[in-house]
C-alpha cells in the first residue's frame, strides 16, 4: 500500500508555501492590480533560506549531484530568469509586481522539485535537470498568456463583435468604465493599440473631484480650463477602490481601501473671483489636461495631455467604448507554476 503522504525533500515540500500565495496574488491582480511588495518579502526570505540549504546539501555530496543537479540549474536560474524579468519589466511587457513575482520563483524554484504522491511522481514530464526550473515556470505562463488573446477573439466573434481590437479587448459601457482595469482602445479618430489607461482616467476625476456621469452631462463646461478646481483634491494612485492619503511606502503598487469612485467625487472648490487659485487656467488647454500633469506627483501611467483629451473626448461621447482589460500576468504565471509542478514543461514537450 501506498503511503498517502507525498514523498519529497524538506525543501521541495516547503516550496508548496509559494502555490497559495500566488493563487492569492493572481486573484487580487484580477480585481484590484495592486500586489503589495509586503506579499513578496516573506516569500523572498524564505527562497533564499531554501536556495542556501539545498545548496549546502548538493555540495556535500559532491559530483554530479553538486555540479550538475544544482550549481548548473542554479547559475541559469539568476543568470537568465532573472535579467529576463527585469528587462521584460524595463521594456513595459508588465508591471513592478509581475517582475518582482518571476525574482522570487527564480530564486525559489532554481531546480526541479520532485513529488510522490500514492505512488505516481510529479510532475509527468521531467524537465531536463540542467535546466532551471524557474524557466520551465516562466515558459509555461508565456504559453498561457499568448492564448489569452485567442479566448477574446473567440468571446468577441461568438458575440458578433468583429473588429481589429477584438483580439485585445471588448465593449464596455461608459458606467461601467469606472470600475474597469485596462485601456482605453479608442480615440476620437478611430481604434489604437496605445488609448488612455484608465487608471489615469481615474486620478484625472479624482484630481478634478468630478465622475464621469457628470462630465458627460455638460461636458462643454468641463472642457473648459476654467473650470478647473481651485484647490484640486488628491489623485490617489487610480486604483478602482482607493483611499486617499493611504500609505503608499513599501508597495510595489499602492495598498487600496473601499472607497468608490463616485463617493470620491467631491464638488469642485471655486475661488471667490471665479478664477482658480490652483492649477493655472489656459485657454490652450481644452480639459486642463496639461495643468493636471504637471500639478500631480509622477506621471499617470505615461499618460500625455494629447491622449487623455481623446480618451475624454470619447467616453464623454460614446456608449460603449472598446476596453482592453490587460490581462494581469500573475493569472498566467500562477497556472505556469501549477502546471509545472503536475505535469512539467510544455515547451519541451511540444518539441521533444
Amino acid at each position: 500500500m501506498y503511503d498517502l503522504v507525498a514523498v519529497a525533500s524538506t525543501p521541495d515540500l516547503l516550496r508548496l508555501v509559494a502555490v497559495p500565495v500566488f493563487a492569492w496574488a493572481a486573484v487580487r491582480d484580477v480585481k484590484t492590480r495592486r500586489i503589495s511588495s509586503d506579499v513578496w518579502i516573506p516569500l523572498s526570505v524564505l527562497a533564499l533560506a531554501l536556495f542556501l540549504w539545498e545548496g549546502t546539501v548538493a555540495y556535500r555530496a559532491g559530483g554530479l549531484a553538486w555540479t550538475q543537479e544544482f550549481l548548473v540549474p542554479a547559475t541559469m536560474s539568476l543568470g537568465v530568469v532573472v535579467p529576463l524579468a527585469y528587462l521584460f519589466w524595463w521594456f513595459g511587457g508588465y508591471g513592478g509586481a509581475d517582475a518582482k513575482a518571476l525574482l522570487v520563483i527564480a530564486l525559489l524554484f532554481p531546480t526541479v522539485p520532485t513529488y510522490t504522491l500514492v505512488g505516481v511522481t510529479f510532475p509527468f514530464a521531467t524537465p531536463d535537470l540542467l535546466t532551471p526550473f524557474s524557466l520551465t515556470i516562466l515558459t509555461n505562463a508565456v504559453i498561457f498568456g499568448a492564448a489569452l488573446p485567442l479566448v477574446l477573439a473567440v468571446r468577441n466573434a461568438a458575440a458578433g463583435r468583429f473588429d481589429r481590437v477584438m483580439i485585445v479587448g471588448w465593449p464596455t459601457h461608459w458606467r461601467e468604465v469606472g470600475a474597469t482595469h485596462g485601456r482605453l482602445l479608442e480615440t476620437p479618430e478611430g481604434r489604437t493599440r496605445r488609448g488612455l489607461d484608465l487608471d489615469a482616467l481615474r486620478m484625472y476625476l479624482r484630481w478634478r473631484g468630478l465622475d464621469l456621469e457628470t462630465l458627460r452631462r455638460d461636458p462643454d463646461t468641463y472642457r473648459d480650463p476654467a473650470s478647473l478646481p481651485a484647490e484640486p483634491n488628491p489623485p490617489t494612485d487610480g486604483a478602482v477602490h482607493a483611499v486617499v492619503g493611504a500609505e503608499t511606502a513599501g508597495n510595489d503598487e499602492p495598498q487600496t481601501g473601499s472607497t468608490s469612485l463616485e463617493s470620491q467625487a467631491a464638488p469642485a472648490a471655486e475661488s471667490d473671483q471665479g478664477g482658480t487659485r490652483g492649477p493655472a487656467a489656459d485657454p490652450a488647454d481644452p480639459w486642463g489636461a496639461e495643468a493636471f500633469l504637471a500639478d500631480i506627483e509622477g506621471t499617470a501611467y505615461g499618460t500625455d495631455p494629447d491622449t487623455l483629451r481623446g480618451g475624454l473626448e470619447v467616453l464623454t461621447s460614446a456608449e460603449r467604448v472598446w476596453v482592453s482589460p490587460g490581462t494581469p500576468f500573475l493569472v498566467p504565471v500562477f497556472v505556469g507554476l501549477l502546471v509545472a509542478l503536475v505535469y512539467g514543461d510544455l515547451l519541451l514537450s511540444a518539441v521533444v
